[in-house]
């Protein structure tokens, strides 16, 4: 068993951020990631809106440079990955290794639903994409498809359309899941069109997406459709399987926590995608980071936010 003083689990810009201030409050911190140091956030090539980088920067790039900074502190940072966290004694195991911590804080993020289809991995960044607040730059006036039926797809289509010159949702059903208003503001826009009864099958392109295989599911025809980008909106998963039981969640496994980041155990604060919340972006997990590392600091040291 190792004890530090806290242990942060997830190393995307939540995560990073939650260790750069617990590094400058002289907390011993380990951070566990279970993959490369940034989170998937690096499945974007380039970020637009991060504050203080005109004209973009590159994903790589700012997470190196936020790695760096929190080495700096000496904060270690491990390659493994939490498979088991005890809320009450506040130990998180690896498989492979045990750590204990005065205080916890989860940052595993979520990941977008995949299709599973063709093509999909190998063009993600290249034209494929599951954020259109992060990428509908790059599709100034390109035709988009967009994959899925619900709030999400209209809300992201509606702001597409600030950008791409024409947007093609595919549905599986004959009726959207949107709610009504939005379903209205997409029928007036004259830039949506919309192929329901439908699914996308295949990504297709050779070093960026120049169309999708669509097969329509009322006739079983199945054609392809020229395109420069799809935007696939079917869901997020949560990477909180590990804490099932453990502490609230919403019905989709997203953790509950207060503008404080504590949650329902005392001494386990959750910030970043992996915590319920309305809006998901790379600067407000970095909010949320901050945040969650304060409260950590005062709770071990015994001032306020989850007071032992």
């Amino acid at each position: 068993m190792i004890n530090y003083d806290l242990v942060i689990i997830g190393g995307g810009p939540a995560g990073l951020t939650a260790a750069l201030y617990a590094g400058r409050s002289r907390l011993n911190t380990l951070l566990i990631e279970k993959m490369s140091v940034g989170g998937k956030i690096l499945t974007s090539e380039t970020i637009e809106n991060y504050p203080g980088f005109p004209g973009g920067v590159s994903t790589t790039e700012l997470m190196a440079r936020m790695e760096a900074q929190v080495k700096e502190l000496e904060v270690k940072i491990t390659a493994e990955e939490a498979v088991e966290l005890d809320c009450v004694s506040r130990i998180v195991n690896t498989g492979s290794e045990s750590y204990q911590a005065g205080a916890v804080i989860i940052a595993s993020g979520s990941a977008p639903r995949k299709l599973d289809v063709p093509g999909e991995k190998e063009l993600t960044g290249r034209g494929v994409s599951y954020c259109a607040t992060c990428d509908a730059p790059f599709f100034k006036d390109k035709r988009v498809v967009i994959v899925g039926g619900g709030n999400a797809v209209a809300e992201e289509a509606l702001y597409l359309c600030r950008f791409a010159g024409s947007v093609n949702i595919v549905h599986r059903r004959q009726d959207l899941r949107a709610s009504k208003i939005l379903q209205e503001r997409m029928l007036a826009n004259e830039k949506i069109k919309f192929i329901l009864n439908s699914v996308v099958t295949g990504i297709k392109g050779a070093n960026k997406v120049s169309a999708v295989a669509i097969k329509d599911l009322v006739s079983g025809k199945e054609e392809d459709f020229a395109c420069d980008g799809v935007f696939i909106y079917i869901g997020h998963e949560p990477a909180t399987g590990f804490l099932k039981g453990k502490l609230q969640m919403d019905e989709s496994g997203y953790i509950l926590a207060d503008e404080h980041m504590v949650t329902s155990a005392p001494g386990i604060f959750a910030c970043g995608d992996c915590r319920k919340k309305g809006f998901y972006q790379v600067i407000n997990a970095c909010g949320d980071g901050a945040v969650a590392a304060d409260s950590a600091y005062k709770f071990i040291s015994g001032a306020t936010h989850g007071k032992k």
